[in-house]
């Protein structure tokens, strides 16, 4: 499930929180990593579980249409297809899924309110209206909806923003990458596969004997991060001047250490994609101008570590 992209954030930001609070052993850290990884696993599995939610508010609408005291024709005659669509059924009867979400205690009970916001937003949709309109109902024509739902209501809101940080500390920044693996597994639905817990790690999906590791990677870098933490600190140090020193942000620090201890402790990966891989993540975790000095100072580091033979690289190209 996490590629190396998310497990570099992940080493990141238990580097950064002990580049701040300086308390933590490696052990501790290391710990806090594979806390964070599951984390995100989580997320998925309980975005997943809120498919059966929904569908229970647009049942609980229609019961309680029925029982107006002069309802309507279409109160007593009303549109079942959301209502009855096979998706929640499915989830609802797999018994794996079911013992995870009751396992990891991953409920959206007490979340109601944010339940019928999202329900009346999705109501409103043309897409919703075409499905409802659409006289076909199929496990595939559900998927589809609610991969719209999965891909155009959570994402910037607010209030659900609030519900997973109360949930999880772990959980901030890693909606979108929860939310894409949602719409892949219904991708698999429509295709007929059954649900199955996602393997933790991308590298556990391939096989063969020259795959590396994603677990190991990730473990590896945190360590030589944390090594090397004081000594990579000091030549940012040296580098820049007086009044850049002064204005040096420890996230900056952090993902420039992150990728001197990488670039140090593996021989196979390219020095590009290294700079290239801290680049792209401070565009999200620092400043307007993290990009240009994680780039700059990044890649003088790097290329004066390979000068001294401080950095070496096996093959060809990975220069």
């Amino acid at each position: 499930m996490l590629n190396r992209r998310i497990l570099r954030i992940k080493a990141f930001k238990v580097l950064y929180s002990n580049a701040i609070a300086e308390n933590m052993s490696l052990a501790q850290a290391q710990s806090q990593l594979d806390v964070a990884c599951e984390a995100t696993r989580d997320l998925y599995i309980y975005m997943l579980g809120i498919v059966s939610p929904l569908t229970k508010i647009a049942r609980d609408r229609i019961e309680s249409a029925k029982g107006k005291f002069n309802p309507t024709e279409e109160d007593l005659n009303p549109n079942m297809k959301f209502a009855d669509n096979a998706l929640a059924k499915l989830l609802d009867a797999d018994v794996d899924f079911q013992k995870v979400i009751s396992k990891k205690k991953l409920s959206w009970d007490q979340y109601d309110i944010f339940l019928k916001k999202v329900m009346n937003s999705i109501a409103s949709k043309e897409y919703f209206a075409e499905y409802m309109a659409s006289p076909s109902a199929s496990l595939k024509e559900d998927c589809r909806l609610f991969t719209r739902i999965f891909e155009e209501e959570f994402v910037d809101s607010e209030d659900l923003e609030k519900i997973l940080e109360d949930k999880s500390l772990y959980w901030n920044d890693d909606l979108a990458y929860a939310l894409t693996w949602c719409c892949k597994t219904l991708k698999s639905f429509e295709k007929g596969e059954a649900w199955k817990m996602l393997p933790l790690y991308q590298s556990e999906l391939l096989e063969g004997p020259d795959v590396e590791s994603d677990l190991a990677f990730v473990r590896k870098l945190l360590q030589a991060a944390f090594a090397g933490y004081d000594r990579y600190f000091a030549m940012i140090s040296e580098s820049v001047s007086g009044w850049e020193k002064e204005r040096l942000f420890s996230t900056d620090v952090a993902l420039i250490v992150m990728g001197l201890a990488e670039a140090s402790s593996f021989p196979t990966i390219p020095v590009k994609v290294t700079i290239n891989e801290y680049v792209e993540i401070s565009k999200f975790y620092g400043t307007q101008k993290s990009r240009s000095f994680v780039n700059g100072l990044l890649d003088r580091l790097v290329q004066s570590m390979l000068n001294e033979g401080k950095i070496v690289k096996e093959g060809k190209g990975l220069m």
